[in-house]
């Protein structure tokens, strides 16, 4: 337990001056948000530092890496998301350039989550990681190779859930930071291990770069954050057996992604909007929402959803 409240503390310390230093850096770099026209309540946000997610999973991989035992799953998980960080970085480095936000193109995008994807499922399958835990339950299932379909799908379906999540000031730093701390809690109570450092440690800093990101931010994550950010969540919830509980836990995400999904194939068929806005985060917003009170309740319920998870095997 002291090994977790320090990992947590240790990876807020780093992560505040972190962000902080790193906010007058990229204004330098002109590494400033493009905000797209027909988001007009976001106009003044415009050339706002992004790339944010640099500092703080930098913070988290330093604390985590002063605490773990060396168990490998924990270092593939810790490659995993500096992939999709490295993934991320690259699309905003384009944005930049482009100065728009266009970034990678679809194909491009979805190319290189899939190949860090299917790198990551096909371990699980060679290492015989190939056992899902039942959500509520202490029974599991094991699926052997088909666990490599589910990977990839997890990894691409939760990324991507991040990566839309990530539009309003706190959003998917709060829902994330929470996410972690709760499925840290889950594993520790499973058994334990270096998985439950990294969560805590991703929790630590992401508490620390809210510092700077709640409304209204100083500082945005960009792609390079939640692209990392939803493959250390896919990573460890995969490699501890838990890709079932994204679902529930990461249900902000699922939200997020089907709200999207629904928009597109309904507008196309109808040319009508089921949604003011999507994500659905959006059409909060529009309806009148402050962005401070979606993030809290969203937080407050990925919170919920975690404790029913956590409480059967307290």
């Amino acid at each position: 337990m002291h090994e977790i409240v320090w990992v947590t503390l240790v990876a807020f310390l780093i992560s505040v001056p972190l962000c902080a230093a790193a906010i007058p850096v990229l204004r330098k770099m002109g590494a400033g948000q493009n905000i797209l026209h027909y988001v007009k309540e976001h106009a003044a946000k415009s050339g706002t530092p992004t790339m944010g997610g640099l500092a703080f999973v930098t913070a988290a991989c330093v604390a985590a890496l002063c605490f773990c035992r060396g168990d490998k799953p924990f270092f593939v998980a810790l490659a995993v998301g500096i992939g999709y960080l490295l993934v991320g970085l690259l699309d905003d480095l384009l944005k930049k350039r482009r100065g728009d936000n266009l970034g990678l193109r679809p194909y491009q995008k979805i190319f290189f989550q899939l190949a860090v994807a299917l790198i990551a499922g096909l371990y699980c399958c060679f290492e015989g990681m190939t056992v899902l835990r039942i959500p509520y339950t202490n029974h599991a299932l094991d699926i052997g190779w088909w666990m490599l379909p589910l990977g990839i799908f997890v990894f691409v379906a939760t990324v991507n859930g991040v990566n839309l999540t990530d539009g309003l000031d706190g959003l998917a730093g709060s829902v994330s930071a929470v996410f972690f701390l709760c499925i840290g809690s889950l594993i520790s109570l499973q058994g334990g291990g270096d998985a439950v450092l990294l969560s805590f440690a991703l929790a630590g800093a992401l508490f620390g770069y809210l510092i700077f990101n709640t409304s209204r931010a100083s500082v945005f994550m960009g792609d390079t954050g939640s692209l990392s950010l939803g493959g250390f969540a896919a990573s460890i919830a995969l490699f501890s057996g838990n890709a079932l509980v994204i679902p529930i836990l990461g249900g902000a995400f699922v939200l997020s992604s089907i709200s999207v999904i629904m928009q597109v194939i309904y507008y196309k068929k109808t040319g009508k909007r089921i949604f003011l806005m999507a994500p659905i985060h959006h059409h909060f917003q529009e309806k009148g929402y402050a962005e401070a009170k979606i993030a809290y309740t969203y937080a407050v319920l990925t919170a919920a959803a975690g404790a029913t998870l956590v409480l059967p095997f307290v």
